[in-house]
């Protein structure tokens, strides 16, 4: 039988078995730990815990855009973008800002300054188509057919430039709307002519009457609206001259910024690998440089090609178109002095009556002299001059005949005033006021010529630029890019 071995070595204090286990620490009663919450449902399902907010790509390219400049190609692609944006972006504007401006210039030269011109002509044929009626009507039998031609060849005129005017006006501008009226009242004026002149071959003196309806038809309703379709004219021709000569200071600035960002980049690129050019850099600064110096030098060009074809242009065509329109009245009062024959006066600010179309040629006369003066002024050299002094030669002419015939007529000698006024005496003033319109028709077509010229060389001085502004802009986009790219080539 096998027996336990007993050990010599005595049992560590407290673990006697005889005096049984020995004794724990109490531990107080700890709370159970929380249930985690239940998780949420709808429709007794659960709902899977929210996603946090996502971020927006533009954040997401910012965090890309700041972690790339942290390194030298990152750096360099950066720059590289905005050099290229900057290049093309100035291109863009150069384009965009020259074209409007090559645009204006043509205007100027084909649409505006050809319709203010013919708005002058709608008033002129007006009014000589006036002082036509009031010569035929004197006349009566008398009426030679070169004098009935001339007023029908007035009315045809009118009606032709109105019809142009109408084609080249917006609808519903108050352009337009003035068109329309004279329209409207051309053809009751000729109504009224036409009975005026019917009544005086037969004797009738209610033909005077139906004149003098007329007339002031011609005067009250017919030409103050030309001279409006005159002025609004006119003032589209200042705003286009206005657009074309504006400095394109938009693109003018961009090409500087880029230039001034390219330079940037030549010398942070020498500074950090001491070579002195880079050349697609280079391609970009020359493109960029060429596009601005080819938009200051053309614009100027432009600007006072316009402006000489403004001064010597459209400022003597204004002015002579003035002359006529007063040598156009002055004749139509002279005769209307011989139709009415004291029926119409005017009261002067003295109380003193006067005859009101002799008053009214008074005025108009010197008018004309005042403008046939400043013609003389504005004209640039002989060819212009010389129509303008035999135009003012031909006037003074005419106001000596004039006082011959006032005082025939004063002294109750109409036949001789009228012969003198008709052409039927020796020196008659019809054929002085025939002079003095000849000599401005010379005068005004001088000036257009001028005007043509001068406008046609500041228009043509712009042709290319908004391609090759474009096209340039491109290169030197494709440089930058390039040069940039050279240099990111070293770190692959």
């Amino acid at each position: 039988m096998t027996q336990t071995p007993k050990s010599s070595t005595a049992p560590p204090p407290g673990n006697d078995p005889a005096q049984g286990a020995p004794t724990m620490p109490s531990v107080p009663p700890q709370p159970a730990p929380p249930a985690p919450p239940a998780p949420p449902t709808a429709n007794g399902h659960p709902v899977p815990p929210a996603t946090p907010p996502r971020r927006t790509a533009f954040a997401e390219g910012l965090d890309q855009l700041r972690a790339a400049a942290t390194t030298e190609p990152g750096r360099l692609r950066i720059i590289g973008a905005l050099l290229a944006a900057l290049v093309i972006a100035f291109g863009a504007v150069a384009a965009w800002q020259m074209t409007d401006r090559a645009m204006a210039a043509d205007d100027v030269l084909n649409r505006s300054q050809p319709l203010s011109s013919d708005a002058a002509d709608i008033y002129r044929s007006l009014a000589d188509a006036n002082t036509a009626a009031a010569s035929g009507y004197l006349a009566g039998l008398q009426e030679k057919p070169a004098m009935r031609e001339g007023y029908e060849k007035d009315i045809r005129t009118a009606a032709a430039k109105l019809v142009t005017a109408a084609a080249n006006s917006e609808p519903g501008s108050p352009s337009a709307k003035t068109i329309a009226e004279l329209s409207r009242l051309l053809p009751e004026y000729k109504g009224l002519v036409e009975t005026a002149r019917a009544n005086n071959r037969q004797g009738y003196p209610v033909g005077g009457a139906y004149l003098r309806a007329a007339n002031e038809m011609m005067q009250q309703n017919m030409l103050p609206r030309a001279e409006k379709l005159y002025k609004t004219e006119n003032q589209r021709l200042n705003e286009d001259y206005a657009d074309a000569k504006s400095f394109p200071w938009a693109a003018a600035g961009l090409g500087i910024i880029a230039l001034a960002a390219l330079a940037w980049a030549q010398r942070r690129n020498y500074r950090r690998t001491n070579r002195v050019l880079n050349h697609g850099l280079v391609t970009a600064t020359a493109a960029a440089t060429v596009v601005l110096l080819w938009l200051a030098v053309s614009h100027t060009i432009a600007r006072a090609g316009l402006n000489d074809s403004y001064d010597h242009g459209v400022r003597s065509l204004t002015v002579l178109h003035e002359a006529r329109i007063a040598s156009l009245t002055a004749r139509s009062d002279e005769n209307l002095t011989l139709v009415r024959r004291g029926a119409d006066t005017k009261t002067l600010d003295d109380d003193t009556v006067v005859d009101a179309y002799e008053w009214g040629y008074d005025q108009q006369i010197d008018q004309l002299g005042k403008a046939l003066n400043r013609a003389e002024d504005l004209a640039d050299d002989s060819t212009g001059k010389k129509p303008v002094q035999d135009a003012n030669g031909f006037m003074k002419v005419w106001k000596d005949r004039h006082d011959i015939a006032r005082d025939d007529n004063n002294s109750g000698n109409y036949q001789a005033a009228r012969d003198r006024v008709i052409g039927a005496a020796k020196e008659p003033t019809s054929v002085c006021f025939d002079n003095v319109d000849k000599a401005l028709e010379a005068a005004l077509a001088h000036e257009q010529t001028e005007f043509k010229q001068a406008a046609s060389d500041g228009r043509d001085s712009l042709t290319g630029l908004p391609t090759g502004a474009a096209v340039l802009a491109v290169l030197g986009a494709a440089g930058a890019v390039l040069g940039i790219g050279r240099r990111l080539s070293e770190y692959r």
